[in-house]
């Protein structure tokens, strides 16, 4: 009975044992998957909100872009200034552009230690 007892319990410290390296290993690893810029996609920084679905986006570029948030993602995407958000522009007048994802705080940080977005263009 007392080996019996003791695989028992060995069963149970090894169960232990794994759960701690599970709870390690999901602390030390934090992967954030960032959607990066595809085709003519910038990311940019909103300056201000001009009211209903336009505000103004300072872009990576270097270009201030009047963007909107398309209808399908007016409900969806909640944005206020200093939010960074990856712009679309048009196709016919580039100065243009629609608002097509918004970056929460993980993503950011890892663009920026990806160098997609540098740290002194948060402050603009």
């Amino acid at each position: 009975m007392t080996d019996k007892f003791k695989e028992n319990d060995q069963e149970f410290s090894e169960e232990e044992n794994e759960s701690n390296e599970n709870e390690n290993s999901e602390e030390e690893v934090k992967i954030a998957r960032a959607k990066i810029p595809r085709g003519e996609e910038v990311i940019g920084i909103i300056e201000e909100r001009l009211g209903g679905n336009k505000m103004k986006v300072k872009c990576l570029d270097g270009k201030t872009r009047n963007s909107r948030v398309p209808g399908r993602l007016k409900r969806k995407l909640w944005l206020r200034p200093g939010d960074t958000v990856l712009v679309e522009p048009w196709e016919l007048d580039k100065s243009k552009g629609d608002v097509i994802f918004k970056y929460p705080s993980n993503q950011i940080e890892w663009l920026k230690r990806n160098g997609y977005l540098k740290t002194e263009e948060k402050e603009f």
